[in-house]
């Protein structure tokens, strides 16, 4: 999938990814593929894991 940084929380390592038509998807920095920060606004490609809390980002690399 492909997405937009909604929101990250730099001093907590976590944020949400918006996705257009989908709810916002959860992203942990352990969760991103050799970036470990993200930035608010960037673009970003992923795999999406269901979980018992909803949808989280797996393999999550900035798109240039």
């Amino acid at each position: 999938m492909e997405g937009t940084v909604k929101r990250w929380v730099e001093g907590r390592g976590y944020g949400f990814i918006e996705v257009d038509g989908e709810d916002d998807i959860f992203v942990h920095n352990t969760d991103l593929d050799g970036t470990y920060v993200l930035m608010q606004g960037q673009k970003v490609e992923f795999d999406v894991e269901t979980t018992p809390k909803g949808p989280r980002a797996r393999n999550v690399k900035v798109i240039d």
